[in-house]
Formats: structure tokens, C-alpha cells, sequence
């Protein structure tokens, strides 16, 4: 998926008291950043931010963190979050695949929200649910994994109930239909969701955990 770039994105997005401008400080040290010792969730690819915000504002005693590479995006995020006043929530401009330089068991839920399925087979190892992450994620998690997911692309979705499964998560929670779903999951949209759903696109949807 294309994004817009944004002249000066870094320098907007670090004037926001919502950036964590040197997380690698905080490693192991998350619940005394927050001042309290709730549950911290993470959500990989946070993009504009409008999932991990509604979530933040519906469980205020949850803590929630946001990871996003692209400047831009992270842009939208707090421009977002000018007027709210969340002291639960914290964004941070990084590459995934550094997490665990910068949280130390600290994480008890993983959230993927329609980040890239990266459809090319090279591409494969930068997948959110290929062996590799799940390995950087047991790093991470406080002590039992788990991973909520959601994603329009059926093929990203199949590979992963394959990769977790043989991962040895278990599955929950799984949906070929998320907006039908008779159980009435429980879901807060994106802004690209919504736009799925007029289209009448299928939403993918998964809650797997390993408990140790």
C-alpha cells in the first residue's frame, strides 16, 4: 500500500509528547514509564493510529504502545492525538525487528492490524507472522503469548494460522468473516477497514496465545 509523504515528517512527529524519542532507554523499565503496572499491549505497523487510539481510549487501564517505521504515518498519528489527553498510550518511530532491544518481557498482547503481507515470496522473513518474529516475540512477551490479528488478504492470513500454528499457539478466536460473525467479536475498525467494509471485502481475523 502507497502513503503520501510528508515534508518535515520527522521533525512534526517528534514535537508530540506521544513519541518516545529514545525508547532503547526504557528496556525492561516500561511499567515505570507508565507509573503503574497494567498490561502493556503492542501493536506492530500502528500506520495513522486510528486502532491503537479507540483502543486506548476504550480500556484506560490498559497501556498501549504503538510501533511504525514510516514518519509519515506516524504523522497522522499525532496530529490525531493533538486535542486528547491519553496517558496510557506512546508511539515510537522504529523498525519492528528491533523490539527486543527495546522491551524485556514486558508485552502481554501482540496486535497486528492489516500490516503488509509482503505477497512476493523473497519477501517472506519480513512477515509479521513468519518464524523469525515469533522468535523475537517470545523475547518480549511478560510470560504467555498472545496475538490478535486482522487482514484483507486471505493468503497472509492462511500463512499465518499456518506459522503460529506450528508455532504451538492455539487458536481462541478464528474468522473468515469478522463484520458477519454471528459471535459478535469484538472490533474496533482502522480507517482502512471501514473503507473494506464498503467495499463488502472480507476481514480476516484471528486471537491465538501459547500459555507457558
Amino acid at each position: 500500500m502507497e502513503y503520501n509523504v510528508i515534508k518535515n515528517a520527522k521533525e512534526i512527529i517528534n514535537k508530540s509528547s506521544y513519541l518516545v524519542k529514545d525508547p532503547f532507554k526504557y528496556k525492561g523499565k516500561w511499567s515505570d514509564f507508565f507509573g503503574n503496572h497494567n498490561p502493556i499491549s503492542l501493536e506492530l505497523g500502528t500506520g495513522r493510529g486510528d486502532f491503537i487510539i479507540n483502543m486506548a481510549q476504550k480500556y484506560p487501564n490498559l497501556n498501549f504502545i504503538g510501533i511504525e517505521l514510516n514518519e509519515s504515518q506516524l504523522v497522522m498519528a499525532v496530529e490525531r492525538l493533538t486535542n486528547l489527553k491519553l496517558n496510557n498510550l506512546k508511539l515510537i518511530n522504529l523498525d519492528a525487528s528491533l523490539i527486543d532491544q527495546v522491551f524485556q518481557k514486558e508485552i502481554t498482547t501482540i496486535y497486528l492490524t492489516f500490516c503488509d503481507p509482503w505477497p512476493k515470496k523473497h519477501d517472506e522473513r519480513k512477515r509479521f507472522t513468519h518464524e523469525s518474529y515469533l522468535k523475537l516475540y517470545d523475547k518480549i512477551y511478560k510470560k504467555n503469548k498472545h496475538l490478535i490479528l486482522k487482514t484483507d488478504n486471505k493468503g497472509f492470513f492462511a500463512y499465518s494460522l499456518e506459522t503460529l500454528s506450528n508455532y504451538w499457539y492455539t487458536f481462541d478466536k478464528v474468522s473468515l468473516d469478522l463484520h458477519h460473525d454471528e459471535r459478535n467479536i469484538p472490533n474496533i475498525m482502522t480507517d482502512f477497514e471501514k473503507q473494506y467494509f464498503k467495499e463488502g471485502r472480507s476481514i480476516y481475523y484471528l486471537d491465538a496465545s501459547f500459555k507457558n
